[in-house]
């Protein structure tokens, strides 16, 4: 089988194409043949050595699939050769065949295409569990969203929007602010081109949010923690700016407010059935229209390193999937 390859920790564009044995799964596992394989941006963390999960050298990065099963190891009861399924591996996700635990598979009814299912377990999951769970996010409140034509940052937008709030979406283009709008905001900020704080403030007549999402960190975090309501939930989602920032504790004192981490990995193994309720409760939701994953671009396993340069670079909009 062909997949990429981590040899040591660099730029995308040390990553390497390589032919190697065909998977053979191990006691509790399948392999799987992969239709679509998701590109997130921890996979450019992970191979410049800067994520906190860190697999040996050499691997294969990719954390989410699709596909069907190819081979079922001992042990396994819910799936056989032949089986849909959608998987979060972890790594070795960029390659013609990935391996997967059986607790780490989802069953894909046959109408849904491998793209979009690709696409949804890692962006819907980390969403769900920061704006359902952590920041619990009521109908009627108000929540802003920085980075949000990202794949996160869109699917707590739509996520959002299912519960019955008020969305703003932050981004750093108007081009990335209309697909926004398209997937439910209600309104935007430029934070290229606008005054972060003062759009909030104009928006929320001066209120503050009840929630803010960031997945960005860097220097947008603490002025939009000032800008905070009183009570308000800030979710700690992630650094996508490269910069871990560092916030003044007075801050929470004086607003009433919570810094909430999201770690929606640990999540899912920790307390499974409630991973598996919150996807239940979104499948339900893509039935009645509420949640559209949206793949923007798509890329042939050769072209993988260029797709990781998009994402770390912020060209990406919403999804993008590797087809091997």
């Amino acid at each position: 089988m062909r997949a990429i390859r981590c040899n040591q920790y660099g730029p995308p564009e040390s990553l390497t194409v390589e032919d190697l044995p065909d998977l053979e799964p191990p006691p509790g596992h399948v392999v799987i043949d992969v239709k679509a394989a998701s590109v997130n941006f921890p996979d450019v963390l992970i191979i410049e050595n800067k994520y906190q999960f860190k697999p040996p050298l050499p691997f294969t990065p990719g954390s989410e699939v699709a596909g069907i099963v190819r081979a079922a190891g001992a042990g396994v009861t819910r799936f056989r050769p032949g089986s849909r399924v959608v998987a979060f591996t972890g790594a070795g996700g960029f390659a013609q065949q990935a391996l997967a635990s059986e607790s780490a598979c989802v069953p894909l009814a046959d109408g849904i295409d491998f793209e979009l299912a690709a696409a949804f377990t890692l962006a819907y999951g980390t969403s769900h569990h920061a704006v359902v769970d952590r920041g619990a996010l009521q109908a009627g409140e108000t929540m802003l969203v920085l980075g949000a034509a990202g794949g996160v940052g869109l699917a707590a937008v739509e996520i959002g929007k299912a519960l019955g709030a008020r969305v703003i979406a932050a981004a750093s283009s108007d081009e990335k602010l209309a697909v926004c709008v398209e997937h439910g905001a209600d309104a935007t900020i430029n934070y290229s081109t606008e005054d972060l704080r003062e759009r909030i403030k104009a928006l929320t007549v001066g209120l503050g949010p009840d929630v803010i999402y960031d997945p960005v960190g860097g220097a947008y975090t603490e002025p939009a923690f000032r800008s905070i309501r009183w009570r308000g939930r800030y979710l700690v989602v992630g650094f996508a700016n490269g910069e871990i920032p560092k916030l003044p504790l007075n801050l929470t004192l004086l607003k009433g407010a919570s810094v909430v981490g999201v770690f929606w990995g640990d999540f899912a193994k920790r307390e499974p059935q409630r991973n598996h309720a919150a996807f239940r409760e979104m499948v339900g939701w893509i039935g009645e229209g509420k949640l559209k994953p949206y793949v923007s671009a798509r890329y042939s396993l050769d072209e993988t390193a260029r797709a990781l340069r998009d994402m770390a670079e912020r060209r990406v909009i919403g999804k993008v999937v590797i087809t091997p």
